[in-house]
């Protein structure tokens, strides 16, 4: 058994805004909710955007990668992010890098790769989820989403879907610390709506953990979902 990554998730102060960026940038429609990007294609993924009030304590461990086809259609990426509320960023990138360094109107980092880029010429326009992480982190999800490693060198690993699409990527050592909880994080669903505590276990068994407080802590919640954490902390759910 395995869980199909069902959407990323990001918290957000205000979820519409930041569904109308990133809606706007990917050329994707919400859901009737207003706050959940529906994937174009077999291939993409689900984005949604939950409401939170904890500030931001620091950099993601997830950034997004943009595509770029040439030089003009780069441009015209940054150029539609800073018209949707986006901004440019200085991470110590220098001028003879290719990629432009971009945050949404929340001050979450993406990039917006150079044309040409090998490691993404099999990807969609969203090419690739970039994470902090170990090595034993990118198996961890291999072996939890049924995704074959398709980069695994220098305690660098990545894996995509047997169908395509973006990749994850984890960067290895130095691994930034973590200065809370994570503003991007997974959910995941069993294909089976009734063995969600088997996939708990099966996670588990692979090197999760599971969240929570009280003398519920290994129950679902009242939604039917079971908070966890991978191998390195970072959290996700398992949803019916």
């Amino acid at each position: 058994m395995t869980s199909p990554l069902l959407e990323l998730c990001f918290d957000a102060h205000d979820p519409y805004r930041l569904a109308h960026f990133w809606g706007g940038l990917l050329g994707r429609q919400p859901d009737g909710d207003g706050v959940t990007l529906l994937p174009r294609e077999g291939t993409d993924m689900a984005i949604r955007f939950l409401r939170t009030q904890e500030p931001r304590s620091g950099p993601n461990q997830i950034h997004l990668h943009l595509t770029s086809s040439t030089p003009d259609d780069q441009q015209s990426t940054v150029e539609r992010a800073l018209e949707l509320g986006g901004r440019h960023l200085d991470v110590g990138q220098t001028p003879e890098e290719g990629h432009v360094v971009l945050a949404d109107p929340e001050g979450n980092e993406l990039c917006v790769i150079e044309p040409g880029n090998s490691f993404l010429a099999d990807c969609g326009f969203l090419g690739e989820l970039a994470c902090d992480g170990t090595r034993a982190v990118g198996h961890f999800w291999s072996a939890a989403l049924g995704w074959p490693l398709v980069w695994d060198q220098d305690e660098e690993t990545a894996i995509q879907s047997p169908r395509g699409g973006a990749k994850i990527a984890w960067g290895g050592p130095p691994v930034r610390a973590r200065t809370g909880r994570n503003r991007m994080h997974f959910h995941v669903a069993p294909t089976d709506a009734a063995d969600v505590e088997a996939e708990a276990g099966r996670l588990v068994a692979l090197g999760a953990t599971r969240l929570g407080h009280g003398p519920d802590t290994h129950e679902p919640d009242a939604h039917g979902r079971v908070a966890m954490a991978d191998p390195d902390g970072n959290e996700f759910c398992i949803l019916r």
